[in-house]
């Protein structure tokens, strides 16, 4: 094997966790590839025999390229979260860290990258890698051209921000009903627009319906998948916790919507059509 060749192979080792960073950083797919790609040439054009933490180097570089490219959007006031599609869980946060537990909450993959989408590029770069991935603040100050000092007061500054904004996040289970009894009463009216008002635009379905989209993204799309259908027979019903609905014609589950709650809109529904799921579900009906 020549050299190029085991400098790739090395490469794709490294691969599905330079797009999680990049991800977690840029919270765009569009992006994403685009910064490993960019990696990838700095690292053919390196000489990497002088390198050696493989691992670390990438690291750095795809989180240099992707500062890099938080600042260039903010230059052009971009708005990027339109097409996302959240998929990733923040995988590498220690239980005892404040932020566990929002990061881990029923919104995580939507909210926390609204949220980090309010931060500037270098309490971006410095919340994720070192709140998220763990990287010593020692090796964040290097990318982000700051002091130590300063690079956890980036970190500290985002953490508290992310807590703030947080609270006004949440959606109490009144408003959650509120919601739910407006979504059941456009539905059954077919009234698509009243439908649209209670969606966030950046709404995620996931289906796991037969011959339906596994996945369906924004609000009109997702709007005209939940219009029609079985309206007559959704009820609102406790579903884990939450306020989402259930349809029952003839009194037998047929499916559940499952719904996150963002800014007091909707922004994630899960179908849920698959019995041998439905155990799984702590759901009580609710009377109208």
């Amino acid at each position: 094997m020549n050299n190029e060749n085991l400098l790739t192979e090395q490469f794709e080792v490294h691969r599905s966790h330079l797009r999680a960073v990049a991800y977690r950083i840029l919270g765009s797919w569009d992006e994403v590839d685009d910064a490993v790609q960019e990696s990838w040439l700095r690292l053919s054009r390196s000489g990497s025999s002088d390198i050696t933490n493989l691992a670390g180097w990438l690291t750095t570089v795809v989180s240099r390229v992707c500062l890099d490219m938080l600042r260039s959007r903010k230059t052009r006031r971009e708005e990027p979260m339109e097409n996302h599609y959240i998929d990733f869980l923040p995988d590498h946060v220690a239980e005892s860290d404040p932020v566990h537990e929002m990061l881990l909450s029923d919104s995580i993959g939507i909210a926390l990258l609204v949220l980090l989408d309010t931060l500037n590029p270098e309490e971006r770069i410095a919340f994720v890698l070192h709140d998220i991935f763990s990287l010593p603040f020692k090796e964040i100050a290097q990318i982000v051209e700051r002091s130590e000092p300063a690079t956890r007061q980036l970190a500290s500054r985002a953490r508290r921000r992310i807590q703030g904004a947080n609270k006004t996040f949440s959606t109490n289970i009144d408003t959650q009903r509120r919601l739910v009894d407006s979504f059941l009463t456009a539905a059954r009216k077919g009234d698509f627009e009243a439908l649209l008002t209670l969606l966030d635009p950046r709404v995620v379905l996931n289906n796991d319906r037969e011959n339906a989209p596994e996945e369906t993204i924004g609000a009109r799309a997702v709007a005209k998948q939940l219009m029609g259908g079985r309206a007559a027979a959704a009820r609102a019903a406790l579903i884990n916790g939450k306020i989402g609905v259930d349809v029952s014609p003839g009194g037998t589950l047929l499916l559940v919507l499952e719904f996150t709650y963002l800014n007091d809109k909707i922004i994630g529904v899960d179908v849920i059509s698959n019995a041998a799921r439905f155990p799984e579900l702590d759901l009580v009906q609710l009377e109208e």
